[in-house]
């Protein structure tokens, strides 16, 4: 099964608002990230807003950022919404390429589909025992490849409990 790159960039613009975490992100701060073009990431990131996963912020200062919940969304399901076409073979769909549909003549003895579909049920599976958090995770060294800086870590000062001595 092969993804389109829709779904690449989608999974992407995700995975790099998870790692990110503060502030907003541009599309341009995600398209030279990872050398995606700007034209492809507007219509991907306009689907994820769409579906309520990413809030898009307008105006000068805009850009866009995760909301909370959308770290929890599995790779299946953001795959399952970004794809249109999970047959792995014409018979799955009841078309051919030409999305013509033709009834095939071994299809009442064929084990065939029977195991293609079982395999696409493994590969949801596996897909959806990931979250968009899972991915993200750990966080420093997807940072510093997609040439984000780490947030500064506020330690709270907790003052000395004193033992009364």
């Amino acid at each position: 099964m092969r993804l389109t790159d829709y779904t690449d960039y989608s999974l992407r613009v995700l995975l790099y608002l998870a790692v990110r975490s503060e502030g907003l992100a541009t599309i341009q701060d995600i398209s030279d990230a990872y050398g995606i073009s700007k034209n492809h990431l507007m219509k991907v990131v306009q689907r994820l807003a769409e579906l309520g996963w990413v809030e898009t912020v307008r105006g000068r200062n805009g850009g866009l950022r995760l909301y909370e919940h959308s770290s929890s969304l599995t790779v299946g399901e953001v795959v399952r919404a970004a794809e249109n076409d999970f047959a792995l073979v014409s018979c799955l769909n009841g078309a051919d390429a030409s999305g013509v549909h033709r009834e095939c003549v071994i299809q009442s003895q064929c084990r065939l589909k029977g195991i293609l579909e079982s395999a696409r049920a493994a590969f949801f599976r596996e897909l959806d025992s990931y979250t968009i958090r899972d991915i993200a995770e750990p966080a420093s060294p997807l940072m510093s490849l997609l040439g984000l800086k780490p947030s500064a870590t506020v330690v709270p000062i907790v003052p000395a409990v004193s033992t009364g001595t």
